[in-house]
């Protein structure tokens, strides 16, 4: 493992050998942190919101959008952070207010009475947010505990004159939509419903916590976890140290190398972690989709491979130059998946490839091995069937429950 120094008085470095047993490399200063983020991506036609929320070239005309997000790390003062990093034309948004839900729970539109809070932007109620870019609310006063969830709801009243919208589609929470000007109602009855978050991209909080950005695809955005159910493995991790910030920047689909559901890694690696108020530290678990995408051919699998080994060494150069600690994870098993094993494993034998350099220890700074608290012991090939979602690729939560466990807990504290 690569062996942080702390800098003394005067700028000199300081072995962490002479700090003392158990002394803290890094000593978190109160400063705003991300307590929660979703990775903006372009939104698919068939993720779009639903009729009469997208017309024929507009989206979210006279619309309250109610949205509920699963904070980690808590405070007493927050700010919320809007993304239009994929917008085709400019955001307007007319109000927005954030409160606590009711009965403490993710995915309902019941707010708790006197809870919501206005947003204001500069002091304004109001904001447009340029095409590409993200603004960032002024802080208010409203106490979220560690673990809490929190309502987000937004109104636009003339919409976004364009189809093209940012979001996060793999939300796995409800989310609900009604027409009209609804920021400071109780509840929305009558509203209709998705399970994708839109527009919002981050919950700063004012603490001095560590925070770890874990970058990932589907295994880590969630597939296969229950719906409002907060039980990604991210999720699970956060609970079982429940004082580290525990950021999950993820999407379906998501590769290291090229562009799939959302830019590639080392296309979104400053945006979603090294401009990341708060990161001090990242793990990637990423992999699955450049092998099970590339041809099922010697020459293919055996570019994809190096390719991929030099991706991970850049995202840990780029790390270790803002002084981020770069863990990362071994690629879980896909034999069995309709769509990634091939006849002759020869993606099998990339992945092989991929997890033996990253058991040998020297390319990422500490590594979880995933392969192992997955697969399963009769099949190593093959998932755990206890942790199987039935494509042989995703997992349950009891599967997610497994990777969190794998995680040393070190990396948190």
């Amino acid at each position: 493992m690569r062996r942080r120094a702390v800098l003394g008085l005067g700028g000199a470095a300081v072995p962490a050998a002479l700090l003392g047993p158990g002394a803290p490399a890094v000593a978190h200063a109160r400063r705003w942190l991300h307590t929660w983020v979703a990775m903006p991506q372009l939104t698919e036609p068939g993720n779009l919101p639903p009729a009469p929320f997208t017309g024929t070239s507009s989206v979210l005309v006279d619309t309250t959008l109610r949205q509920t997000v699963h904070v980690t790390v808590g405070g007493s003062r927050l700010r919320v952070r809007y993304s239009n990093a994929f917008g085709g034309a400019a955001l307007p948004i007319t109000s927005a207010a954030v409160a606590l839900p009711v009965d403490g729970k993710a995915g309902v539109s019941a707010i708790v009475p006197d809870s919501s809070r206005a947003l204001t932007f500069g002091g304004r109620s109001s904001v447009v947010v340029p095409m590409g870019a993200n603004v960032v609310s002024d802080p208010i006063d409203l106490p979220v505990s560690f673990g809490a969830n929190l309502t987000i709801t937004t109104y636009l009243a003339a919409g976004q004159a364009t189809l093209n919208l940012t979001s996060h589609p793999g939300s796995r929470t409800t989310t609900y939509l009604v027409n009209g000007n609804f920021v400071a109602s109780p509840d929305l009855s009558g509203a209709a419903t998705v399970a994708h978050w839109y527009l919002i991209s981050g919950v700063e909080v004012l603490g001095g916590a560590p925070a770890i950005a874990i970058v990932g695809d589907s295994l880590t955005d969630g597939r296969g976890s229950t719906t409002d159910g907060n039980d990604r493995w991210p999720d699970q991790l956060f609970a079982r140290r429940p004082r580290t910030a525990v950021l999950n920047q993820a999407a379906g689909g998501n590769r290291v190398l090229n562009d799939g559901l959302g830019p590639n890694v080392l296309a979104r690696l400053d945006r979603d972690v090294l401009a990341t108020s708060g990161v001090d530290r990242m793990m990637i678990f990423e992999g699955v989709n450049d092998i099970g995408t590339a041809a099922a051919t010697d020459a293919a699998q055996k570019q994809v491979t190096d390719d991929l080994l030099f991706a991970f060494e850049q995202v840990v150069l780029r790390a270790h130059a803002r002084d981020i600690t770069a863990y990362g994870a071994t690629i879980t098993p896909f034999g069995g998946n309709t769509g990634y094993d091939d006849p002759d494993g020869l993606r099998e034998r990339s992945r092989q490839a991929v997890n033996a350099v990253i058991r040998r220890g020297r390319l990422f700074d500490e590594f979880a091995d995933f392969d192992v608290a997955a697969r399963d012991p009769a099949n190593p090939r093959q998932l755990n069937p206890a942790y199987d979602v039935g494509d042989h690729l995703h997992m349950n939560p009891s599967g997610y429950g497994a990777l969190a466990a794998a995680v040393p807990l070190r990396w948190l504290t």
